[in-house]
């Protein structure tokens, strides 16, 4: 789960500084509009007109669920179905971590930590041996691929689990950016207070549909997981046009990422995934930008040369391809040449002289990000030395 600190009232001004030097630094793409030769912060984007992901001001009942838009669109719900965003989150009693587990417990000091699963749920509860805490398990945050936090709500207040369960181990460990020492009371030990609503709206808007609408937070309503809406924008209107037949109507009632221009497409997935603004203002550097996709890839010659967005790797309509070699001919475009020819001009990257197969295992190595448990993919693309390590 990414903490959302774009709240800092200094952020603005870092955000105009950066902003200069972007429109000075990177080139301006010919044919594109003039949002998309400038890189901006995702809190600036959804101050703009039209659809941008996590936006909350349509009302919900413009939202109609990825079933309505499945039949038409059958094979893409089909295996959008089956995506990591499609299960960013679900209703913690349908979670495939927790129902596999009875019982997980995790000590640390004087503290015990249970996750305790029932019939209607499952239950996190922090004891001291003398007093204990327990609440009920609102939402999995997570496929659970690596790992899954938990959303709970005390006293009306919603709370991120101390505690993650991690698939590697198998077993609960601390929340990325939990603090990992004793705490000095049971209230503390519980976990971290989501107490800035801005931060709640964020996280929510990044793992489900439509969990803010007109302006107002609404998590009774959502839809779990990352579905068509949450991309295409509510789809209502354009399912009445296109029932009636008005087709010209019904296309312009819904939004198209795919159309986007590459600067303005990268700040689109951006939106939750981070982009380079974002990590601008939010001073995230080190390793732990690492899963910030976009604002990796902004980082690497093939964004400052080609261009090159997350579309032309993923298909955010079907489940990650494992297969590293699905990924060559992307590679293989610039990278190549005819034996003994000059190099196409039109496809100027340099040719590799170690391999043409398999570019990410060596050009986008894998990094444990510390306390996870798991390897991320680099997404900015470079050669990497011998014995190199992360580089921010």
């Amino acid at each position: 789960m990414i903490v959302c600190d774009f709240r800092l009232m200094n952020a603005r001004v870092a955000f105009l500084l950066t902003a200069v030097w972007v429109a000075f630094a990177l080139p301006a793409q010919a044919g594109t509009s003039p949002s998309d030769s400038v890189q901006m912060a995702t809190d600036d984007r959804l101050q703009l007109a039209g659809w941008w992901p996590t936006k909350g001001t349509p009302a919900r009942n413009e939202f109609v669920g990825s079933e309505v838009c499945g039949q038409c669109h059958a094979s893409k719900f089909q295996s959008q179905k089956r995506t990591p965003m499609a299960n960013a989150s679900s209703l913690a009693a349908n979670s495939l971590a927790l129902r596999s587990h009875d019982r997980l417990t995790f000590h640390l000091a004087s503290y015990t930590y249970e996750i305790v699963r029932s019939e209607s749920g499952s239950t996190y509860s922090v004891s001291d041996g003398a007093h204990s805490i327990a609440a009920p398990l609102s939402w999995a945050f997570g496929l659970g691929e690596s790992g899954q936090t938990y959303i709970f709500v005390r006293d009306g207040v919603f709370y991120e689990s101390r505690l993650s369960y991690y698939r590697a181990p198998d077993a609960l460990d601390f929340t990325p950016g939990a603090p990992t020492t004793p705490s000095a009371d049971l209230e503390e030990a519980l976990g971290r207070r989501m107490i800035y609503a801005p931060e709640t709206h964020r996280c929510f808007g990044c793992h489900s549909t439509a969990s803010t609408a007109n302006n107002q937070f609404d998590p009774a309503h959502l839809i779990p997981g990352v579905t068509c809406e949450a991309c295409h924008s509510p789809g209502a209107k354009h399912v009445a046009a296109m029932k009636a037949g008005h087709l010209d109507q019904g296309l312009a009632a819904i939004f198209n990422p795919g159309r986007l221009g590459p600067v303005d497409l990268v700040d689109f997935c951006g939106a939750c995934h981070r982009a380079f603004m974002d990590v601008a203002l939010t001073q995230r550097f080190g390793i732990l930008n690492l899963r910030f996709q976009p604002y990796r890839l902004e980082r690497s010659q093939c964004w400052e040369k080609a261009r090159i967005t997350c579309l032309d790797c993923h298909d955010p309509h079907e489940p990650r391809n494992r297969d590293l070699t699905a990924y060559d001919n992307t590679c293989l475009g610039c990278h190549s040449k005819a034996a003994g020819s000059a190099a196409n001009t039109g496809h100027p990257g340099k040719v590799c002289t170690v391999s043409t197969k398999d570019c990410v295992s060596c050009h986008m190595p894998k990094y444990e990000m510390p306390g996870m448990h798991f390897k991320f993919t680099d997404h900015y693309i470079h050669i990497v030395r011998d014995g190199q390590g992360y580089v921010d």
